[in-house]
């Protein structure tokens, strides 16, 4: 066993807000700077990585439930991450940025969003690797939350992973322009990448809170661990909204649509077009799977 680092709070809550606002702003000063598209969603998918890396480091103790969620997390975000790079150098540019760009506070304003997100769904993974919950004895890894948990994860990557790509291809194919991907997982469902990542955190939060599940983890420590399930609802709460641009603007005769944007708030205040959508107030989106190719003309 390795010496346990105290940094600041017991939860390593703090330390891993510090390294995340200093990665973003790291980051978007490159990007505002430079009017660099290409780093915005690898800097939120990597930061995932370093977040587990460190707090598992700094907790001392390696039990293989800290190990496999850790883990999970840094496949997850190395993945997510990679793919996002790899689409932005594809396209060239990231048009959700066309109108914030050159403009600080608007452009900030998205990184501060991307901040939050990090740090909040991986709280199940931090609070897990901190000294109050490590300092407890742990049960053994294989314990039936333990396996669900795990095969969830295998699930939810494989069907984010692949609709991910099959999204991509179908994009990709200048006959599909404007229409709805409908290949693939997408015949099940409309948004397969978003279900997939709902089941992936909820998975991790499911294997990193059976110390407390099982009665391992007492006091503070446990209500902190069950609080942590607030960052497995976070990335996909509510659902889809679409909202008109106002004033319309028309092309080949439709209305264009703008959906919602990432780690923001959209206010519904217009009609939707062409599908209808239950919520009529608010939503909450924090995906970084959302670009504006997704908007359906």
């Amino acid at each position: 066993m390795m010496a346990v680092v105290h940094a600041l709070d017991d939860y390593y809550l703090a330390i891993t807000l510090l390294i995340t606002i200093a990665y973003q702003l790291f980051f978007f000063s490159i990007a505002f700077s430079l009017k660099f598209d290409k780093l915005t969603d690898f800097a939120g998918g990597t930061n995932f990585v370093v977040l587990a890396i460190i707090t598992l480091a700094f907790s001392g103790h390696h039990h293989a439930r800290q190990i496999v969620c850790s883990l999970f997390i840094m496949l997850w975000g190395a993945r997510l991450s990679g793919f996002l790079l790899f689409r932005i150098i594809k396209t060239g540019k990231d048009d959700r940025f066309d109108d914030k760009r050159d403009k600080f506070w608007s452009f900030l304003g998205f990184w501060v969003f991307q901040m939050i997100w990090v740090w909040i769904v991986s709280l199940p993974v931090t609070i897990l690797n901190s000294p109050n919950v490590t300092k407890f004895n742990q049960p053994a890894f294989g314990t039936g939350r333990d396996i669900a948990g795990v095969i969830l994860f295998a699930i939810g990557f494989i069907l984010e992973s692949v609709s991910d790509i099959q999204k991509y291809q179908f994009r990709s194919k200048p006959e599909n322009k404007g229409k709805v991907c409908d290949i693939g997982f997408f015949t099940w469902t409309r948004h397969p990448n978003y279900f997939g990542e709902i089941i992936i955190q909820f998975a991790i939060f499911m294997i990193a809170v059976s110390p407390s599940a099982y009665g391992y983890v007492t006091g503070g420590a446990f209500s902190a661990q069950y609080a942590a399930i607030l960052g497995s609802l976070l990335p996909y709460a509510p659902a889809d909204v679409r909202v008109r641009v106002d004033p319309p603007r028309t092309t080949g005769g439709k209305e264009e649509v703008r959906e919602r944007e990432p780690l923001g708030v959209v206010l519904a205040i217009h009609e939707t077009h062409e599908y209808p959508d239950p919520l009529s107030a608010a939503a909450v989106r924090t995906d970084a799977h959302y670009t504006q190719e997704d908007a359906v003309p």
